[in-house]
């Protein structure tokens, strides 16, 4: 017999004892406890005959009102009420038994027994519920002991005190479920509310002993072992304030997610999930018009060029969700696009996912692919922009970047797809390296198609896309950092002082699917992406999310500035100047004159242009570029 049946078999024996003891109880309180009292002993002997019915009739009442279904350890009012009526309802169900078969008791005993039943029916049920809450950490013990009480009850084993950031509903629920946990080895001892009200007061059993500030005190008073921060309503700036407070105590922290990111707003302990860094941001997530982005999805084919990159999987994610006829992949790299496939039939089954191997410099190839899908929007992500590696293969960021772009653009017009949008990079304005400088260029091929278009009369809109470093994308600062702390460091970072700008991949893309809805052709957006972060800031909070100390288990070695990389980037040119959009966070930079390196390069030819460089050398390549973006300083 399984732990479930037997405790079921415990259950209905011990409520059968219960209702023997108070249906004699129930008969003697008639008789004001006068067990020698003639009438008494008649209607004992009355009771005595019909014992088994009574038995059988309640407990075919308490079934079924599923009294034995319920979860007792998570016992509550609902419960109490089951109780109340499956007692009731069997009582009134003996009575009518009684009266059938002609026999009789008192009409009160079944009242007085109805009471009774549902004291010591219920009682049993919530007493097992408060033993398994006393055996939760921390009743019977001694203070500042982390050891639990009643040795020799399965309750004396060694456990993690916790101090809870959040007195809310979110709380609670971490609260109850903590200690309703099987096998459970976390206490939650003290709690911590920023709402001047809750201090001193007791929730959920728990005191709340401070706000924020009160934290590091809290952790060496109360010997704390982990952090649990559960405000999922707080904003992003909150809680990496909160975070920074708590990385400084060297706990282990925790972390409820965001109430955007519980779908129903089911907040769950299992949601817990460590500290990552994209909430030391301190910046709220980009929000979007949902309207404007349906209404140009909707229904559509969508292509997305570098679609199996990080921004461009996540676009073809995104996308996914506002139900286009169709989304074409196109990417250089079969794993990639092989791996993102997979993903997406497994999560969007109904979504028609279409993927090309294809280079975007490769016109008679990606003619043939607009040619058959006729795409209707356009994502640009296909890019080199490892910065570094672009430095030794400037030709091949020329033609990948640059005239891959325009390809894309010149067939998107030919097409009439309605909307192109270019994933451009901060790395574009005032160019220290190759890649950058590639990528400015391309901004400016995108003003100066849109503003031909626009004469042209063409239905095309183009814009671009300009935002910092993206977080987790391959290649980037983050997961460097991950795999340097797991080999044991040391954590490399260039320069003391570097800073950059950080958003998320979904911030990212989100930006670049409302860009597309804003657009009437020419503009480059830019992401209000709040204040930039110190490289070296970010190295030392990565050491400590690993739980580790910077300096004892990790160094920090500073390397030097790599060719072609900035100390400090910028969103906007100078002269750019900025406008801000309908979208709070969204700004516009003004369109610029353009070089007189530019002007003849489209004059000679883009494509020829950039074909006659394959047999140059670098300095000859990098003089091309200087001409043609003058502010590029790199060489």
């Amino acid at each position: 017999m399984n732990g479930h049946r037997l405790r079921i078999v415990l259950l209905v024996v011990l409520d059968l004892v219960c209702m023997a003891v108070m249906s004699i109880l129930a008969l003697l309180v008639r008789f004001e406890l006068d067990a020698d009292n003639v009438q008494f002993l008649q209607f004992l002997g009355v009771l005595l005959r019909n014992w088994i019915w009574m038995f059988l009739i309640k407990e075919a009442t308490l079934t079924l009102f599923g009294i034995y279904r319920s979860l007792w350890r998570y016992a509550g009012s609902d419960e109490l009420l089951k109780v109340f009526v499956g007692c009731t309802v069997g009582n009134m169900g003996f009575l009518a038994y009684m009266a059938m078969t002609q026999q009789s008791l008192p009409r009160s005993f079944y009242i007085i027994c109805t009471f009774l039943d549902v004291v010591l029916i219920g009682g049993i049920r919530f007493l097992y519920r408060y033993i398994r809450e006393y055996r939760y950490p921390g009743y019977f013990t001694i203070p500042g002991s982390k050891r639990r009480g009643l040795i020799g009850l399965g309750m004396d084993r060694e456990y993690t005190r916790v101090l809870l950031v959040g007195a809310g509903n979110a709380g609670n629920t971490v609260v109850k479920e903590i200690r309703n946990a099987e096998g459970g080895d976390r206490r939650i001892v003290a709690l911590i509310d920023d709402d001047k009200a809750k201090i001193g007061r007791t929730a959920y059993g728990v005191k709340v002993v401070g706000n924020r500030d009160y934290i590091p005190a809290a952790v060496e008073k109360y010997d704390i072992d982990e952090i649990i921060v559960a405000i999922p309503s707080a904003s992003r700036k909150t809680i990496s304030e909160i975070l920074e407070i708590c990385h400084e105590t060297k706990c282990r922290v925790k972390i409820m997610p965001s109430l955007m990111d519980l779908l129903d707003n089911k907040i769950s302990v299992k949601a817990l999930r460590d500290v990552q860094i994209e909430d030391l941001l301190g910046r709220d997530p980009v929000e979007v018009d949902l309207k404007s982005i349906t209404g140009y999805l909707s229904g559509h084919v969508v292509m997305v060029t570098g679609g199996g990159g990080s921004i461009g999987s996540e676009l073809v994610r995104q996308i996914a969700h506002y139900g286009p006829r169709r989304i074409v992949v196109v990417d250089i790299y079969e794993n990639s696009a092989f791996e993102l496939g997979q993903e997406m039939r497994r999560k969007f089954p109904d979504t028609d996912i279409e993927l090309m191997i294809a280079s975007v410099r490769d016109r008679a190839l990606m003619e043939e692919l607009f040619l058959k899908y006729k795409p209707h929007v356009v994502f640009h992500a296909a890019a080199h922009k490892h910065v570094p590696l672009m430095e030794d293969a400037a030709k091949e960021a020329l033609l990948n970047n640059v005239l891959g772009t325009d390809i894309c653009m010149d067939l998107a017009e030919k097409y009439r797809a309605e909307k192109f949008v270019l994933i451009s990079t901060d790395k574009a304005v005032n160019p220290t390296s190759v890649m950058g400088a590639t990528k400015r260029i391309c901004e400016m091929l995108m003003q100066s198609r849109a503003s031909a278009a626009a004469e042209r009369g063409s239905s095309t809109e183009f814009c671009a896309v300009r935002f910092g470093n993206v977080l987790g994308s391959n290649g980037s600062v983050v997961p460097i950092f991950r795999r340097q702390i797991a080999a044991g460091g040391p954590v490399t970072v260039t320069h003391k002082d570097i800073t950059r700008y950080f958003m998320t991949i979904p911030e990212a893309v989100q930006l670049v699917i409302q860009a597309g809805a804003m657009a009437v052709g020419g503009e480059i957006f830019i992401l209000d992406m709040g204040e930039p972060v110190k490289i070296m800031d970010l190295a030392e909070k990565m050491i400590r999310l690993s739980g580790l100390e910077v300096g004892k288990d990790i160094d920090i070695q500073v390397t030097g500035l790599r060719p072609g990389e900035k100390l400090y980037e910028e969103l906007l040119l100078s002269e750019e100047g900025i406008r801000q959009t309908q979208h709070g966070k969204i700004f516009v930079g003004h369109p610029i004159e353009f070089s007189e390196g530019f002007e003849r390069l489209l004059a000679a030819g883009l494509e020829t242009s950039l074909n006659g460089l394959l047999d140059k050398g670098d300095e000859e390549v990098r003089a091309f570029i200087k001409e043609i973006v003058p502010n590029y300083t790199g060489g």
